[in-house]
């Protein structure tokens, strides 16, 4: 059997998971682990250790989306949320990236990715930045200097106190994520992403969730300083800040040019270093 939850010491080095000062559940799971946040009915956090040399191809047919039963289900945002509007189930934890080792461990990672512990609302246009956000841990797995093709992910929504009220929960406008590897030298490193969906989720809103989605452009996606990431979600990041890879100068300037960070149009815009 696979372990259960994320493992602090799975990249050589300790990684612990994020903290917060509010009050959270701790979720684990085979090779993940989610920290629900009861207050915001969504995760403050999700972490998920992938281990690239030995994923497995699980087909996602048959998996159905549920509650945790570990927890009650007024504290989880449901099915309601999503129902007859353009908000998407937004895995927090990819379906695909928990999967791997033995085969059946593999495919009880992904049923257990369909937890909506492990989901958030997001608007359901698929264009280019989408596809970008989903696709950069394959992306850092491939192009970064990680010994053994281990990666760590944590990833959640950015929960502010003036998140737009929908259907009993709040709806972030916006989604972060950090990649921790180890590199060739057998030193920490990391970098970290933000997902900005604020004009369309205010669009959606604005036009009352209608069933049709919105032709609204695309979302906004950029490499964010870890230690940014922390300030705007209040989590503490523990070693992943002065792991960062993006140099502190371009941060700088990037983060006063755009006031979050790098805009990010395809993979040749991510800095892994230098």
């Amino acid at each position: 059997m696979g372990r259960m939850g994320a493992d602090p010491e799975f990249l050589g080095t300790t990684v612990p998971l994020p903290s917060v000062a509010a009050a959270v559940v701790e979720l684990p799971a085979t090779h993940h682990t989610v920290l629900l946040r009861p207050d915001r009915r969504l995760a403050a956090a999700a972490v998920v250790d992938i281990d690239g040399a030995t994923l497995v191809d699980v087909p996602r047919e048959g998996a159905r989306w549920h509650l945790d039963p570990r927890v009650p289900a007024e504290q989880q945002t449901g099915a309601a949320v999503y129902a007859d509007n353009p908000l998407d189930r937004g895995h927090l934890v990819r379906r695909r990236d928990p999967c791997w080792g033995e085969p059946a461990v593999a495919a009880l990672a992904s049923r257990q990715t369909f937890s909506y512990a492990n989901a958030a609302p997001q608007v359901a246009v698929f264009n280019q930045s989408k596809d970008l956000w989903l696709g950069l841990e394959d992306y850092v797995l491939g192009a970064a200097d990680a010994a053994g093709a281990r990666l760590t992910v944590l990833t959640g929504p950015v929960l502010a106190d003036d998140d737009p009220g929908y259907r009993g929960c709040r709806l972030p406008r916006a989604f972060w994520k950090v990649a921790a590897w180890t590199g060739a030298d057998g030193s920490l490193a990391a970098t970290g992403y933000l997902l900005d969906q604020s004009a369309l989720l205010d669009a959606v809103l604005g036009s009352a969730a209608s069933a049709v989605e919105p032709d609204l452009g695309g979302y906004r996606t950029y490499q964010v300083p870890v230690g940014r990431l922390a300030d705007l979600t209040g989590l503490d990041l523990g070693p992943l800040v002065a792991a960062d890879r993006l140099p502190a100068a371009r941060a700088a300037a990037a983060v006063a040019r755009t006031g979050y960070g790098v805009e990010l149009s395809g993979y040749a815009d991510v800095v892994l270093g230098g």
